[in-house]
């Protein structure tokens, strides 16, 4: 081997020993008299000295004619370093060379390989492989195996088995879009790239893998954002002979596991809430309950509190909504005309949609101030302040108008002020299930009924006498992990029987001859003996980026695509030969 020793290896133990280690050239500083080679590898740093006076003139010539990433191989002793580096493992020791051999030159890198680089995500993501030798995204990449690592020893010890499903297979209508494949050999039919092995794992279940799992690639063609890529990854997990509270367990334990083994903190058991809850408390069905700052009605869409604490006042922006909703900032009275005035414009902002933002300010006097004094009185106020639970010094912030749009535009103001007062703490993790989701729900635009999760999510048993009359009350089966806000993982009970699952594709729209089509093989398997079953699966990608303290999951992914879903270092997507179209059978145009 080239090295003897990794270039974050050494110590003063290894003082007066000989040594060969090799890497890139970090930085050369010549001073004349001394001369020091910083040398890096994914290990470390050490520092290579020559003293130019005693050292032999052609070890001097190449050493002066190194660039920064030539790659090299340097042998000679380790001496205790005269000034010592703190900032470094190695900062102890550093090595007088005897031989040096560049084993490959280098151009100049398009940005400096450094952790505060001055590169931007452009042109790193074209020269990803030299943004890959930053600490930074080598961390993160360490993160990412680690998390793997502890993630299948969990599941080893719980019996579980990992099979590997195929990446070939057949396009469903529903979901995300599908990225398809042209057969060649089955000229005019396509195969499709997996949203994630669901049909698969399932019919593990049918054939007596009990507990599975798999680390697997999963793809959809859907817009990206960040924390969406074309291709991601899922840890994908199902169990046979089991109920929800067998799957809740389970993977809070996996969950709870990979934080004390990862990042040595120890997370409580989790709490629950109800999608119900969530919605009307938080706005979301991926609440961050990190901090409190819970919605408080102040008209609701229930008919015995359709004039609580608001209507009859002559504003006729709440007589008219469908409810009038606010949290309590605390401590946020002294927010200025300027404050209050980006946050009504953040609101108005098209992607959330709301019309106008109304304030109160409990000052510290005892005084209540609002935007709306002319059509409500302190008294009047007062009463708000006590739904509020506010105290002097704290900021009401109310929004009015219909019920769903104005939970969800509610909800995004609180993460901003969530994110303004502090209490967002990337370094704090509240970690919760959300349960008792929808099983289906209606689309104007289709004029159906869709799944919630998916096609194969069984309803509670409770509820399943619900099915005929009002379809659209009946609870899933279903479960989501949360963490911060971040939805981390998702699953369900499914459906075993023959007879529900077609009742579920009747009402999901589908004719008897498509639901056949696309899915007979596992109706088909349900009637040779399918064990009950359910599972789950987590973005791994999105976990590896919540365990990292970072927003976007393109930085724990070895070779990500950008925004707009191309990889821009191999330049893909990218036209086909001619020839090629011919042979799929693909029309030119």
């Amino acid at each position: 081997m080239l090295r003897t020793h990794t270039c974050g290896e050494l110590r003063i133990e290894n003082v007066n020993t000989t040594v060969t280690i090799s890497g890139w050239v970090q930085g050369v500083r010549d001073k004349g008299s001394l001369l020091w080679i910083d040398l890096r590898d994914r290990y470390g740093i050490t520092q290579i000295t020559i003293e130019t006076e005693k050292a032999d003139k052609s070890l001097i010539e190449i050493a002066r004619s190194l660039g920064r990433e030539y790659v090299i191989s340097v042998t000679g002793k380790v001496l205790e370093r005269y000034s010592k580096s703190e900032k470094l493992p190695t900062g102890d020791i550093e090595i007088y060379p005897d031989k040096i051999t560049i084993l490959n030159s280098a151009l100049i890198p398009p940005f400096t390989i450094e952790d505060e680089t001055d590169g931007g995500d452009d042109i790193r993501m074209k020269y990803r492989y030299l943004d890959l030798r930053r600490n930074t995204v080598r961390k993160n990449l360490e993160l990412r195996h680690r998390l793997s690592i502890e993630t299948r020893n969990y599941l080893d010890k719980l019996n579980f088995i990992e099979v590997e499903t195929p990446v070939l297979i057949k396009s469903t209508p529903e979901g995300a879009r599908d990225f398809v494949v042209p057969s060649r050999m089955h000229q005019g039919e396509f195969y499709a790239l997996p949203q994630s092995p669901q049909t698969f794992k399932q019919l593990l279940m049918v054939g007596g893998f009990d507990r599975y799992y798999q680390i697997v690639k999963c793809f959809r063609d859907e817009d990206l954002r960040a924390d969406r890529q074309p291709e991601f990854t899922q840890i994908d997990c199902e169990m046979a002979f089991v109920e929800q509270e067998d799957i809740l367990q389970t993977f809070e334990g996996l969950i709870r596991h990979l934080f004390l083994a990862v990042k040595g903190v120890q997370i409580p058991e989790l709490t629950r809430i109800t999608y119900a809850d969530a919605m009307n408390y938080y706005g979301s069905d991926k609440p961050d309950i990190r901090f409190e700052m819970k919605f408080v009605y102040l008209k609701s869409a229930a008919a015995e509190n359709a004039n609580n604490l608001v209507n009859g006042a002559g504003f006729k922006v709440f007589d008219a909504a469908q409810i009038v909703v606010g949290i309590c900032a605390k401590g946020a009275a002294e927010y200025s005309r300027k404050q209050l005035d980006e946050l009504t414009e953040f609101i108005k902002r098209p992607q959330i949609g709301a019309t106008g933002l109304v304030y109160a300010r409990y000052n510290a006097d005892g005084t209540i101030k609002s935007s709306v004094d002319k059509f409500f009185d302190e008294a009047a106020l007062k009463k708000w302040a006590i739904a509020f639970g506010a105290q002097p010094g704290d900021l009401m912030l109310i929004l009015a108008g219909e019920q769903n749009k104005t939970r969800k535009a509610l909800s995004e103001l609180r993460l901003e002020m969530g994110t303004r007062m502090g209490l967002r703490d990337k370094k704090k993790f509240a970690c919760h299930w959300v349960i008792d989701f929808p099983l289906l729900e209606w689309s104007e635009e289709t004029s159906r009924f869709h799944a919630m999760h998916h096609p194969f999510t069984s309803p509670k048993p409770e509820d399943i006498k619900l099915l005929a009359s009002v379809p659209g009350e009946v609870r899933a089966n279903a479960y989501d992990m949360v963490i911060n806000g971040v939805e981390v993982g998702g699953g369900s009970i499914r459906i075993f029987n023959k007879q529900l699952q077609s009742r579920m594709f009747d009402l999901l729209g589908f004719s008897k001859e498509d639901a056949e089509a696309q899915f007979g093989f596992l109706m088909n398997a349900f009637e040779y003996g399918a064990p009950p079953h359910g599972g789950i699966a987590f973005g791994f990608d999105r976990l590896c980026s919540l365990f990292g303290g970072a927003d976007v999951i393109r930085d724990f992914i070895a070779f990500p695509k950008n925004n707009s879903g191309r990889d821009v270092m191999i330049d893909s997507p990218s036209p086909i030969a001619k020839t090629q179209l011919i042979e799929l059978g693909i029309p030119l145009s």
